[in-house]
Order: C-alpha cells, then sequence, then structure tokens
C-alpha cells in the first residue's frame, strides 16, 4: 500500500491572504512544480509555500515540445494527483491553453481544477480583454486567480520560440502596465517569466499582490522553477535561469530544501540566473 510520507513537519497551512502577508513582511515566498503525490510530499517535508501543477507537464511529463497539447483532463488528473500528497503547501493549477476562449469554459475548467481536484488557486496566462474578464469572473465566485506575464508559454508560437521579453523599454512598460491590469481585474499573485532583473524590480514594486518570478530576476518577492530543471534531469540544455540543486546532495529532498533556503535567503537566484 502506498502510504503518505509521516516525516513532514507540522506547519500551519498556507493561505492567498499569507502570501500577501508575506510579501508586506519581506518573507520571500518559495515554488516549485510537482505533477504528482511523490514529489509533492517531497515539497511538503521541505517546507514549500506553493505547488504549481503547470501545463509544463506537457514537456517534462508528456514529452511535448510545448505546453500547447495539455488538456483540462490532464491538469485535472495531476492536480487531484498532487493534492493528496499536500497539507500545507498551497496548491496552484494552471488553465491550459484555450480553456479561456469563453467565461463558460474558463469558469467550469477553474470548477474542475478547485472543485473536483483540490487545487486552491489557478493560474492563466496574459492579459488581454478576454483574460481580465476570465480573472474578474474566476475571482467574482471565490477561485483565486495567479496571473502570469513576461514570457508566457501558451505563446510560444506568437513569440516565436521561448524568447526573453521586456528587453525593449516600450515592451518593458506594456509588460508593467499589463501587471497593473491584471491586478486591478482582481489577480492574487503574479508570476513573471523570462524578463529584465530591472523590469522584475519595477513590476514587483509597482504591485500590492505577491510577484514570483522565474527568470525575472532576485528583487521579485519570491521565485519558482520546474522541478525538473532544479534536479538536472531535464534533457538538454539547462535553463539559464536554472540551477541543478541536487549536484552534490545525495537526495531529492536535500535538493528541494537547499532550494528552498536559497529563495528565503536571497542567494537564489544569483546574477548569472538572470536576464540583462
Amino acid at each position: 500500500m502506498y502510504v503518505q510520507n509521516a516525516n513532514v513537519p507540522d506547519r500551519k497551512p498556507v493561505t492567498v491572504p499569507g502570501l500577501l502577508a508575506m510579501k508586506t513582511q519581506g518573507q520571500r515566498i518559495v515554488m516549485l512544480t510537482a505533477y504528482d503525490a511523490s514529489f509533492a510530499w517531497q515539497l511538503e517535508a521541505a517546507g514549500v509555500d506553493i505547488a504549481l501543477v503547470g501545463d509544463s507537464l506537457g514537456m517534462v511529463v508528456q514529452g511535448h515540445r510545448s505546453t500547447l497539447p495539455v488538456t483540462l483532463d490532464h491538469m485535472v488528473y495531476h492536480t487531484a494527483a498532487v493534492a493528496r500528497g499536500l497539507s500545507a503547501t498551497l496548491l496552484v493549477a494552471d488553465l491550459p491553453f484555450m480553456a479561456d476562449r469563453d467565461i463558460s469554459h474558463v469558469l467550469q475548467a477553474g470548477a474542475r481544477l478547485v472543485g473536483e481536484a483540490g487545487a486552491a488557486m489557478v493560474k492563466i496566462e496574459g492579459a488581454a480583454p478576454h483574460i481580465l474578464e476570465a480573472i474578474a469572473a474566476l475571482t467574482a465566485r471565490a477561485i483565486p486567480v495567479c496571473a502570469h506575464l513576461g514570457l508566457t508559454p501558451q505563446s510560444v508560437h506568437k513569440f516565436g520560440g521561448f524568447r526573453i521579453q521586456g528587453r525593449e523599454q516600450a515592451a518593458a512598460d506594456r509588460v508593467l502596465a499589463e501587471a497593473l491590469t491584471v491586478q486591478a481585474a482582481g489577480a492574487d499573485l503574479l508570476v513573471m517569466e523570462g524578463v529584465p532583473v530591472e523590469l522584475g524590480k519595477r513590476v514587483t514594486a509597482a504591485l500590492s499582490i505577491p510577484v514570483i518570478g522565474i527568470g525575472a530576476g532576485p528583487h521579485c518577492d519570491g521565485q519558482v522553477l520546474v522541478i525538473h530543471d532544479m534536479l538536472g534531469i531535464t534533457p538538454g540544455k539547462r535553463p539559464k535561469f536554472s540551477k541543478d540543486f541536487l549536484a552534490g546532495r545525495d537526495s531529492v529532498g536535500a535538493a528541494i530544501a537547499a532550494y528552498a533556503a536559497d529563495v528565503r535567503s536571497g542567494v537564489f537566484p544569483a546574477p548569472e540566473h538572470c536576464f540583462n
């Protein structure tokens, strides 16, 4: 029989208001992806604040070249598996590609991820008018939302690949304006991906909600990585913004604990993990 790891520290559950308090108090937020119960237990044991069931599973679990083939059923399945391994860690789940095609679909997707699978928050990419409408509709129905700006993987074809965003002044100003609009629409959290250090700093300072960076510099309120990247098990070249935390350590748990400690102390990300 598969039994949950009993060696998990007793701690207070992480909540959406609690994340805001962490930003206010200057406590860095630790976020990491997970796609099954076994890794969820590892995150829980290491005291990770947020577990993200990302549609990145399409690439690191399913072997696709992008996140686009991931379906809502896939997301529900993996989110439910992760939920079974968590107790105090807050669970966020991605809304997959085209789940936002209309309000009816986005509400159904949000209801399944929260009500059926056990997520506490859903993540949605972009800041187009229909995305802002979706954020407002979800939050009006008590479904917390994490926005995602900068390098948004579901826009890979529009960007012409996984390219750093906001390097030119006009583009940086646009990203900052988008961040303010998703906050105004009701987002409780923002993931900023693949932007220069200075833009990550500007957005974090301008917003009252917490900003979690991935390749967005050290000034964000927290950091997130794909767990396969930070364990060094992703095929090919490791992303610049990531680090192999398993190197020199004897267990997955030790690697995750080291990542959490480095985020909280400000050691990670270092300059070599950042974009200018």
